[in-house]
């Protein structure tokens, strides 16, 4: 596989690989040396890169495991969400500001999920892969799946009640 085709494949798939990431580590800075370790470590395996049905979810799962691994080698708990972009200039300053209080409040709620939860409710809400994908990059069987993203739902809708409810 030459430069210009690895790059191809990357492409598309290297800003989710990032959103994961920022989504499990600490930072934006430690979420783009993750996604470049990843690009390097499999540009270093593209010769059996090709070998895999679904480059995009190797790709993934790639991205997940190193992420898992830098978290266990730091003991690091501090996670984020991210997206953040909320600037749609058809809704009023209010409502924005609304949105994104709500989306601070959602944030901190996912900051402590755990670490199966957060990465199934980025893969599906977030970067809304379909279950089969998650199975194959999470090696995980659907109904675990289903059960863990709706647990993860359930917490998130539990917290913000509790949120909106103290707030009246």
């Amino acid at each position: 596989m030459n430069h210009h085709t690895f790059l191809r494949l990357i492409d598309p798939v290297k800003d989710k690989m990032y959103r994961l990431a920022l989504r499990l580590l600490i930072s934006k800075e430690a979420a783009e040396d993750a996604t470049q370790e990843v690009i390097l470590k499999i540009w270093n395996r593209k010769n059996k890169v090709k070998d895999y049905a679904n480059i995009e979810a190797f790709m993934i799962s790639v991205t997940k495991n190193y992420c898992l691994d830098q978290l266990k080698s730091k003991r690091n708990n501090n996670l984020r969400i991210t997206h953040t972009n909320y600037d749609n200039n058809e809704l009023g300053v209010d409502r924005r500001l609304e949105l994104k209080d709500e989306l601070v409040q959602i944030q901190r709620i996912v900051e402590r999920l755990p670490d199966q939860q957060k990465i199934i409710f980025q893969l599906r809400d977030v970067e809304e892969y379909e279950f089969i994908e998650i199975a194959e990059i999470t090696k995980m069987n659907e109904p675990a799946i289903r059960v863990a993203l709706s647990r993860a739902r359930k917490k998130i809708k539990e917290e913000l009640l509790k949120t909106h409810n103290y707030g009246i």
